[in-house]
């Protein structure tokens, strides 16, 4: 049966044979270092070849490609350079993430391909902020995105397709329908008859094809890049089928042999040979002398490879890894005249100074535009700076945050606004998993920034009132900053947009317009990371941030006139966390309250409890206390929520500390 009715020039349809064997091979020869112990894992994609290497070959060499664990086409064709491709596959030290990371889960900017991670459908928001990065540039290239038959029930499968829709962007979903979710079969993934049927829900072309059919793919993939380019996103189911297991540990057992034998027919590789005897093109012998040919081509990269060094453990290195190094360029500007301005000013009009000098920041979140965000802090940005900076999203989270990844990958300077930090849980992959662990593992810095209010004392209930920051403090690669002061809020904001890792930005909804200072007009650049002493004392270290600062600084008067001198530290930055500052300040007082809004259990301060007692025990004069909210969720009714925060124990708490 022929696979394609077009004529084909004899050397392009031999280069396509090529294309397709080279994986193959490759993949073929993986099989038997897995069985001779010399790779730990392996995700076949031997049978759908057609879709990886036709998608590459139809794209061009500027267009964004997101591929998955069983496209190594893609890699080949896009002439990744062996060696390092070998030795990342092998966990080597010269691979791509030096051991950090293994198979295909990884980047390479140069050839404009962003590697998956473990999480079904994490990858497609991240496509939509790279598209949306070459739009706003001005450049005709498209962003590719891969996901399989069980990753189109993820929620980040229908957040990306949504917001592509809805912003036109330049992006083209491959759907892999290879029949099986590890061992779920597609009668048990979708009840609709086609996925590529969704696409008209989404309000964007749908296309169907026959994955294993490379010439099939190929026009398509160049019908749904012009369409793309138009700000028509597409989707392709491309149907084809698992020759072998999920991996290869799982093996097929649960499938019926009648689809093997029925699938075998439709083998890529077998089908371009075929049409290629049938087109006069090749004879057996050819197949046979191309096949020495390939496997030549590789014999010596992946020899060189399997010898290569193992990764070696070097503390310093890895560590100093997790954050970029970069050094921020940030506008000099000078201290100008103060204002009294309230804390909920200052965070606008920080943003307001970002934005006006570099018109790499944008941002992003719901009702930010016209509606000015729902504490009106973007107000007025929409007419300043223009809809393409200024960008209303879905009510989405997970989407918004997988984009500003793409869009910081190509450069730019994306901001998120949580509408409420309590909704921020609905986008936490994102942040864990992929913007945090990127650098790391293989990207160039990161520079997100996302602004979360939070906290208790405006009798909002137990969705809108929620102190989240100690989630994240376990997340290397993130930066958790929440200001306790007027000035902190307009200098930490500005110093977050400026530096080149993620960093949540927690502000507190009841410091917005009950919190007033004489600061600067004019925001200042400091290093995230360092704690403040707020008020200097003898007898008492109350350790705390956020509005836990502005409820020490209150009592600290009353106490003084009792003749108790506390001492009042600003954390600040909860994550990197200033030690040696809490050090000094144990060392100093010999007494330690630790003062925060969350609940008591596994809150920020009880890893602050832990250091102290292993860093600075031979100083204390009585035991670490800690005072906390309740362990339980924050009540809306005003009385009910008294009870719970933390502040109405405070006092108690400190005579304690007070008589020990």
């Amino acid at each position: 049966m022929a696979i394609t009715n077009k004529e084909i020039p004899t050397d392009k349809a031999l280069q396509i044979y090529k294309h397709l064997l080279l994986p193959r091979r490759i993949e073929e020869r993986m099989l038997k270092l897995l069985r001779q112990n010399k790779i730990s894992k392996w995700f076949s994609g031997i049978g759908q070849e057609a879709v990886g290497v036709g998608v590459t070959l139809s794209s061009k060499p500027e267009d964004y490609i997101l591929p998955m664990h069983r496209n190594l086409g893609v890699f080949t064709t896009r002439k990744v350079p062996l060696y390092p491709l070998f030795c990342q596959l092998f966990g080597k030290a010269d691979g791509f993430t030096g051991g950090r990371d293994r198979s295909f889960h990884f980047g390479i900017p140069d050839h404009k391909i962003v590697g998956m991670i473990s999480h079904l459908a994490a990858m497609m928001p991240v496509a939509d902020g790279l598209a949306l990065a070459k739009k706003l540039k001005g450049e005709d290239a498209v962003a590719f995105s891969f996901c399989g038959d069980g990753a189109t029930s993820e929620g980040d499968f229908h957040e990306a397709l949504n917001l592509a829709a809805v912003w036109k962007l330049p992006v083209v979903f491959i759907i892999e329908n290879n029949g099986y979710g590890l061992s779920t079969p597609t009668s048990e993934q979708y009840e609709c008859e086609k996925l590529s049927d969704r696409a008209k829900g989404y309000g964007m072309h749908g296309f169907h094809i026959d994955g294993n059919n490379v010439f099939e793919v190929m026009e398509t993939v160049q019908k749904a890049r012009t369409l793309a380019l138009k700000g028509e996103p597409v989707m392709i189911e491309a149907q084809t089928f698992r020759m072998r297991g999920h991996e290869e540990a799982s093996g097929t057992h649960y499938v019926p042999d009648i689809l093997f034998e029925n699938w075998a027919d439709k083998d890529p590789i077998l089908r371009v040979e075929n049409f290629l005897k049938e087109e006069g093109i090749a004879d057996k012998n050819d197949f046979q002398k191309i096949t020495k040919e390939i496997d030549q081509s590789f014999k010596k990269d992946l020899d060189k490879a399997l010898k290569a060094a193992d990764p070696v453990f070097d503390e310093q290195k890895e560590l100093s890894s997790v954050y970029s190094q970069e050094e921020p360029l940030v506008p000099k500007s000078s201290n100008g005249i103060t204002y009294e301005k309230r804390f909920v000013d200052v965070i606008q009009s920080s943003l307001w100074q970002a934005f006006k000098e570099d018109n790499s920041f944008l941002i992003m979140g719901q009702d930010i535009a016209e509606y000015g965000g729902v504490f009106k802090i973007t107000e007025g940005f929409l007419k300043e700076f223009g809809q393409e900076r200024i960008r209303n999203t879905p009510i989405i989270e997970s989407g918004a945050l997988g984009a500003a990844m793409g869009l910081a990958l190509e450069g730019f300077k994306p901001v998120v606004e949580m509408q409420f930090a309590d909704f921020i849980s609905c986008g936490f992959n994102q942040i864990v998993n992929n913007i945090a662990k990127t650098h790391y593992r293989w990207s160039p810095p990161l520079n997100i920034t996302i602004r979360a209010p939070h906290g208790g004392g405006v009798g909002a209930g137990p969705y809108h009132s929620q102190s989240v920051e100690g989630w994240f403090m376990q997340i290397p690669g993130l930066k958790v900053v929440v200001p306790g002061t007027v000035e902190d809020a307009q200098n930490l904001l500005y110093s977050s947009l400026y530096d080149p890792n993620p960093v949540l930005f927690f502000e507190h909804k009841k410091l917005y317009r009950s919190l007033k200072a004489d600061v600067s007009d004019k925001a200042q650049y400091e290093p995230l990371g360092k704690a403040k002493v707020r008020r200097e004392g003898t007898d008492i270290s109350v350790i705390t941030y956020g509005m836990g600062v502005q409820w020490a600084l209150s009592l600290a008067q009353s106490y003084n006139k009792k003749g108790i001198s506390l001492e009042v530290v600003d954390l600040r930055t909860l994550l990197p966390l200033d030690k040696e500052t809490i050090r000094e300040t144990v060392r100093k007082t010999g007494k330690v309250l630790l003062l925060q809004e969350p609940s008591l259990t596994m809150g920020p301060v009880s890893e602050i409890s832990a250091i102290i007692s292993e860093d600075c025990f031979e100083w204390l004069d009585a035991p670490v206390m800690r005072c906390a909210s309740l362990d339980m969720p924050i009540p809306h009714d005003k009385g009910l929520e008294d009870g719970f925060m933390a502040n109405t124990k405070l006092e108690e708490m400190l005579n304690k500390l007070v008589e020990y």
